[in-house]
């Protein structure tokens, strides 16, 4: 109970209750830019400034590397799992928005963990930029092999004289898909997506401004150490809990706004979004015990397992797998689990880890 009193949580109460009540509470869309640049460069710096204290040592290497076969892991089960109830391009992008990460409960994590005085590695933030862009790498990969296998037996039996036509309407964007189109079970088809290369995948995650910053940061603390934190604590130290709440309460606004969506969704995919996040936390956990990975940083793998992308990844899908329904992976992360992970979610894998490595 005392978890859901902390002042973070409550301005994102705050915000859900605004947004159900129709309130003109609103944050400008500049503010909440600003915010989010702030919240990934303090989180950068912080990062940098434990990883100059500790070193890179095999305790490091142990978190970063689990960092990364969860973020392979994940997604793939995720994948498997909803193929059964999705088509294959919506289940390529449901299981992307799984498989990535969100900063924002990343941040509010490590806030909590200082609360009642967990200590964790700051290095943690790498394993955040780490587990961002797998997941996206592996949907775009499946949704290539799904062209190609719709492609040839359409390619046979369609005239030449009837494809033209259609590559030149995807080519200009001018499709509007309907959900029939990009449901399960619709006899509808969407205009075959671009094929995009892994390279310029990879390219754009790197150099996403989000990774950008938040790596770019961490390795100006590493550099400047000691006396870059010191010089650094009144904007990355004291001002970080005020700026987090300011941001949640955005997001409780957000969330508000896609709970009408949320509603529409399949009892299935309810139940994922809300058990999903919940077995890839466990994994995490029970991975994370038999690498004796340090306790602090096994709450935070178990956040990041358990989170799932808003941003990062619908941006990119949007693009890259325009055969999927974006009200479907963007209803069910920002709608259901964000908030299950705020408000539940975070304090829950907090105790568990606790008991477990405490005895």
């Amino acid at each position: 109970m005392q978890s859901l009193l902390d002042p973070a949580v409550l301005f994102f109460a705050l915000g859900v209750f605004a947004g159900l009540v129709r309130s003109n509470l609103e944050m400008p869309a500049a503010i909440s830019k600003f915010l989010s640049i702030y919240l990934l460069m303090a989180l950068g710096l912080k990062g940098g400034f434990a990883l100059a204290a500790s070193g890179f040592t095999s305790s490091v290497a142990s978190s970063l590397g689990l960092a990364v076969l969860l973020a392979v892991v994940v997604p793939l089960a995720g994948y498997v799992v909803l193929r059964r109830v999705l088509s294959g391009f919506n289940a390529a992008a449901v299981a992307a928005t799984y498989g990535s990460v969100s900063a924002v409960t990343f941040v509010t994590a490590t806030q909590y963990l200082e609360s009642q005085s967990v200590p964790y590695g700051g290095y943690m933030a790498a394993a955040m930029a780490l587990m961002e862009s797998p997941a996206i790498i592996l949907a775009v990969m499946l949704a290539n092999a799904l062209r190609q296998r719709q492609a040839a037996p359409a390619t046979a039996a369609v005239p030449i004289s009837r494809v033209q036509p259609v590559v030149a309407m995807a080519s200009m964007g001018g499709a509007t898909l309907g959900a029939g189109a990009m449901g399960n079970g619709g006899t509808a088809t969407a205009p075959p997506g671009p094929r995009l290369a892994i390279g310029k995948i990879l390219h754009e995650s790197f150099t996403d401004g989000t990774q950008l910053l938040l790596l770019g940061a961490m390795v100006i603390g590493l550099v400047t150490g000691d006396a870059g934190k010191a010089a650094m604590q009144p904007f990355s130290g004291d001002l970080f809990k005020g700026m987090l709440c300011l941001f949640l309460l955005d997001m409780g606004l957000s969330t508000a706004r896609n709970l009408p969506a949320v509603r529409r969704q399949s009892p299935w995919l309810l139940a994922y979004a809300v058990l999903g996040p919940l077995l890839h936390a466990s994994l995490a956990v029970a991975l994370a015990w038999l690498l004796q990975v340090p306790m602090g940083d096994a709450v935070l793998l178990a956040v990041l397992a358990a989170s799932a992308s808003y941003i990062a990844v619908p941006a990119v899908v949007r693009f890259a797998i325009p055969e999927a329904e974006p009200s479907l992976y963007v209803s069910l992360s920002l709608g259901v689990t964000f908030p299950l992970n705020i408000v539940l979610g975070i304090p829950l894998y907090t105790q568990v880890v606790q008991r477990l490595w405490q005895g």
